[in-house]
């Protein structure tokens, strides 16, 4: 009950009232089962969708290419971009192997940059509503994200809705290794092929979520990363969109995970570190305060 209603709060927020959808060509192919007498088609289950944030749920925001060069300086930056397929940069990648000292001037610097972005954090249109749509379904909402933990509960707090459970990159190994989503399919109960894995990154997203054994959904809202044919299968995406997200019916067969009312505790319980939670026990403290008073100046 309180996602939907978090969630509602927050869809009344986005400009754009349009749900997110599928583009029209699908890659996967359907699951054969057999019936009494005859072949039957069976949609494949979705019980879990695990989104990532930057880029995918909020608007992007942060120059990545001015971090990087801050990080690396223009040489290195550079070399790092050309020894990587389409020039994409694993930043926490490259400063693994530096000192502890450089370390962490390289974390101050990307800390700087990501706390930029949370000044001017907006969430991506739509994703309210389709997150409304799951909660409908009772299909569980996950997030794995590279970023830091604060920016996470910032999302919480701003706009009402709660993933459970939200890996940041305290979560070790993180993005494109598969541990995050496993550990969300299993604190979950079900499989890696009944979970959907939705970002914008080739790289990060959809290598997790294709190392994990799961369906993988790639924002592409610019068309940056052209046909799928084109790409590798270790990197090809089951399904491209270009607009966010999807309406999942078509496509799959949904099934709530049991035990449905314990994960809608869970996230009541994560919402009292969220600030608008801290607010209405304020404003309930206040309305108490204020009948004791008025009791005893009776």
């Amino acid at each position: 009950m309180c996602l939907v209603f978090f969630g509602r709060i927050a869809a009344r927020r986005i400009a754009s009232p349009s749900l997110f959808y599928f583009a029209n060509s699908i890659q996967r192919q359907p699951v054969m089962s057999m019936a009494p007498g005859r072949d039957r088609e069976r949609k494949p289950a979705l019980r879990g969708v695990v989104f990532d944030m930057d880029g995918t749920l909020t608007v992007p925001v942060i120059d990545f290419s001015a971090m990087y060069r801050s990080v690396l300086g223009e040489e290195g930056y550079a070399a790092a971009k050309s020894s990587k397929h389409g020039g994409s940069v694993d930043i926490l990648h490259c400063i693994e192997t530096w000192t502890p000292q450089e370390q962490q001037r390289a974390y101050e610097i990307i800390s700087h940059f990501e706390r930029q972005g949370l000044d001017r954090l907006q969430i991506m249109p739509g994703a309210a509503e389709l997150c409304v749509h799951l909660d409908s379904k009772e299909v569980r909402r996950g997030l794995i994200t590279r970023n830091v933990k604060a920016a996470v509960d910032l999302f919480h707090q701003r706009f009402g809705l709660i993933f459970v459970p939200a890996l940041s990159r305290e979560f070790r190994p993180y993005k494109p290794d598969p541990a995050p989503l496993l550990h969300i399919c299993s604190s979950w109960g079900v499989s890696p092929n009944e979970v959907m894995m939705i970002g914008d990154s080739l790289r990060d997203d959809m290598t997790c979520g294709k190392r994990a054994g799961s369906f993988t959904c790639l924002l592409d809202e610019t068309g940056r990363y052209g046909p799928l044919d084109s790409l590798s299968e270790d990197i090809k995406p089951d399904f491209k969109i270009a607009r966010c997200m999807f309406p999942v019916e078509p496509k799959f067969s949904i099934t709530c995970v049991p035990n449905r009312v314990g994960y809608v505790l869970l996230a009541r319980l994560e919402m009292t570190h969220t600030c608008r939670w801290h607010n209405f026990q304020s404003q309930k403290r206040t309305q108490r305060l204020g009948r004791l008073k008025a009791t005893s100046g009776t």
